[in-house]
């Protein structure tokens, strides 16, 4: 019964519900990344490189047969080389990573002001000098 008891509130504890809503944000926010890599970026560049599809660059390791695409080659059952799918994953992982560092910079910005010592209260006078005050009153009495 301890054991199960141990797992509840280790589950029920803030850092894993926050880190359970990061991770489902994080699969989401991987989503939009890749849509815009796929759908945005990678159509822009095709246009700027003269129509190559980055998606469909390989080489063919298997035998002297041109394929015209990669999927006309994994068809055929040929050996590919398929680099074209990497490249595109490699730019998905660098928007990606420039978001998170964007993220944590601007976390780390609102931490160093939350750190920042709050102005000082005027200072009084010290209790010596409050007991010296009411000594002097007491012999001018």
């Amino acid at each position: 019964m301890g054991f199960i008891k141990e797992f509840k509130e280790f589950a029920m504890k803030g850092n894993v519900m926050d880190m359970a809503v990061g991770v489902i944000i994080g699969g989401a926010f991987g989503k939009i990344v890749t849509s815009l890599v796929n759908d945005v970026l990678m159509p822009l560049i095709s246009v700027v490189t003269g129509g190559i599809s980055f998606t469909d660059l390989f080489v063919n390791l298997s035998d002297d047969v041109k394929y015209k695409t990669l999927a006309e080659a994994q068809e055929a059952g040929a050996s590919v080389f398929a680099y074209g799918q990497f490249i595109q994953n490699i730019i998905d992982f660098i928007i990606i990573a420039f978001c998170i560092f964007l993220m944590i910079k601007g976390m780390n910005k609102l931490n160093r002001k939350k750190e920042e010592p709050a102005p000082e209260a005027p200072k009084g006078p010290t209790q010596e000098e409050l007991l010296a005050e009411i000594r002097d009153l007491l012999k001018t009495k």
